[in-house]
């Protein structure tokens, strides 16, 4: 199936908005919890690159919601603001809260678990990136060159975290594997396509969700094998599958921060 062939039929026109609902509502959700350690990173230089990486990460939101607003599903801002729990379609893993409390009073985040979190998912986004810039839509392989060349800082900078605490001391590295057990709990949706999965992979608008989980594996095991660690197994069924909208409770408390601003005044140029 390609584009000129399919891009005006109702099933072509379903694969990509569901897919492209899925990358958007992933990077929204991401880019929000990465915000939330401005001001609480570990030093003034990660304050800096972990805002940058999270500004990154809400500008290729936008432009996959952008594209969606051009296949006239709705205007880009209204659909990262206004849509409810039950249409998002992000994975569990990025409205996961970064540990207890909250930000604006006296949060007790876990850094390993943004450290794990941010590489884990960074891999996965740049695998689902190369993968894109293949796509059978050229407005979506545009949109990942222009992501890909920022991921790959994004990759190496959280990689850089990753290794250096896993070759710290036993705290740290208790706290890394307490870390990794957590995001791999919610790691079996990023891959899905959830009930959308024949539509999307028939459709030759990204690689199939078993292509792409060999690829993360392939990905990150130079890295394990150097820690004499062994890859984590993705689950085979998640708990709750984000793609299907089930989700939890974080999501429904992000969303009321995320769009608080936002519903004051919908109409105004933001």
């Amino acid at each position: 199936m390609t584009e000129k062939d399919s891009i005006m039929s109702p099933e072509y026109k379903k694969a990509i908005t569901n897919l492209l609902f899925q990358l958007a509502d992933d990077d929204f959700l991401y880019a929000y919890r990465g915000s939330e350690w401005l001001g609480l990173a570990p030093h003034i230089e990660e304050d800096v690159a972990s805002s940058s990486i999270s500004q990154d990460s809400m500008g290729h939101a936008a432009m996959y919601y952008k594209l969606l607003e051009d296949l006239e599903v709705g205007n880009a801002d209204d659909l990262a603001h206004l849509r409810p729990v039950k249409e998002r379609r992000n994975s569990v893993l990025t409205e996961r809260v970064n540990g207890e409390g909250y930000y604006m009073e006296t949060p007790q985040y876990d850094w390993a678990y943004q450290v794990v979190r941010s590489y884990f998912y960074t891999q996965a986004k740049k695998v689902k990136v190369d993968s894109l810039s293949e796509s059978s839509y050229s407005p979506i392989a545009e949109v990942a060159v222009k992501v890909k060349m920022e991921l790959y800082y994004h990759r190496l900078h959280w990689e850089t975290w990753f290794k250096q605490l896993l070759s710290s001391t036993d705290v740290a590295k208790k706290k890394m594997n307490d870390a990794i057990e957590l995001v791999m709990g919610d790691f079996g949706d990023v891959f899905s396509y959830g009930n959308q999965k024949q539509v999307i992979e028939t459709s030759r608008l990204i690689a199939s969700e078993e292509l792409l989980k060999e690829k993360w594996k392939a990905s990150i095991e130079p890295v394990f094998s150097a820690l004499q660690m062994k890859v984590p197994p993705i689950p085979e069924q998640p708990t709750k599958n984000g793609r299907n909208g089930e989700h939890t409770k974080d999501l429904n408390e992000a969303l009321l921060t995320l769009s608080e601003v936002y519903k004051l005044d919908p109409v105004a140029t933001w």
